[in-house]
């Protein structure tokens, strides 16, 4: 959970439901017993969610799966005091676009619950990832599924693939003088005029996370910063990120725009900040949506 100015804000699509239940992954003959009349299988229309009248995610029976179809466990469901094994089936392609290339999901994002949202996440992460990841990396051979949809094995060199996650930091610039704090937002490449966020980039091979964000912040905006600090994270799935919320302090003003990245960047104060929260008509930009883990750092750097 995020908190800012006494309200609590849930981390969008943290939080699952289900009981991940690793031990019966690696057994075969217990994940078997659990696919009877009893398991439950999200529906999905390739990577999108179904939802039924009461606005939560649709499920079906195991035999709704498509003939031949790769079922993924998600996990166990107690919520009823019962047990279900939960599935989903592996779409025939997979989808690497970014989410902002996918404008539904904005409306979808606002509109399940909470924990349905979580749910729908982790395994559209997890199905995904199998429909992209059918041959080896190793050897080109064709892979198949293994411990329950949390592993591929090759089927020719042997080699065992796992579903990834890529740590993407995303951070508050702050800088300070005297009384006054500002933060240091930015505007993307394509994105639509006054839509403002926090600064963010994937973190490279052999970095820590505050490396990662020190570079991130040097290349994009050229900025020294320091001191940098985790704050909260917040699973993304698309198509599998974990956002690394942190914040850093800069050790100056002057931006060094990378304009093949950003289109602007600008320092804001605390009242500025505030009015995009509140949704005000004078607020220099407008807020990013409250399910984004940028949203949450905002209110959290407002309630400091």
């Amino acid at each position: 959970m995020a908190e800012a100015g006494g309200a609590t804000h849930p981390i969008a699509f943290s939080g699952s439901p289900l009981d991940r239940a690793d031990n019966l992954r690696a057994d075969p003959d217990g994940l078997a017993a659990r696919m009877d009349w009893k398991a439950r299988l999200l529906l999905l229309d390739g990577l999108s969610p179904s939802v039924d009248e009461g606005g939560r995610l649709a499920w079906g029976t195991l035999a709704d799966a498509p003939e031949g179809a790769e079922l993924v466990f998600l996990g166990l469901d107690r919520s009823d005091g019962g047990e279900k094994a939960c599935f989903a089936c592996v779409p025939t392609q997979g989808d690497a676009r970014p989410r902002m290339a996918n404008p539904q999901l904005w409306s979808l994002m606002t509109a399940l619950a909470p924990d349905q949202l979580a749910l729908y996440g982790g395994a559209r992460s997890l199905v995904d990832w199998h429909a992209r990841h059918r041959f080896c990396a190793q050897c080109g051979g064709p892979t198949k599924i293994a411990k329950g949809g949390w592993q591929r094995t090759c089927t020719e060199c042997g080699a065992d693939h796992f579903p990834r996650t890529d740590p993407v930091s995303i951070m508050l610039v702050e800088h300070c003088a005297g009384d006054e704090r500002r933060l240091l937002l930015g505007r993307g490449l394509g994105w639509p005029e006054g839509r403002f966020s926090a600064l963010a980039g994937f973190v490279e091979p052999g970095e820590t996370i505050e490396e990662g964000v020190a570079r991130e912040v040097l290349e994009e905006v050229g900025i020294v910063v320091r001191d940098v600090r985790y704050i909260l994270s917040q699973p993304w799935p698309f198509p599998s990120q974990l956002m690394i919320g942190c914040i850093g302090f800069a050790e100056g003003t002057d931006i060094t725009l990378d304009e093949t990245e950003m289109a602007e960047a600008k320092w804001y104060t605390r009242d500025e900040v505030i009015a995009l929260l509140e949704g005000r008509d004078d607020a220099p930009m407008v807020s990013p949506p409250p399910h984004t883990i940028a949203h949450q750092l905002f209110r959290w750097w407002v309630a400091q």
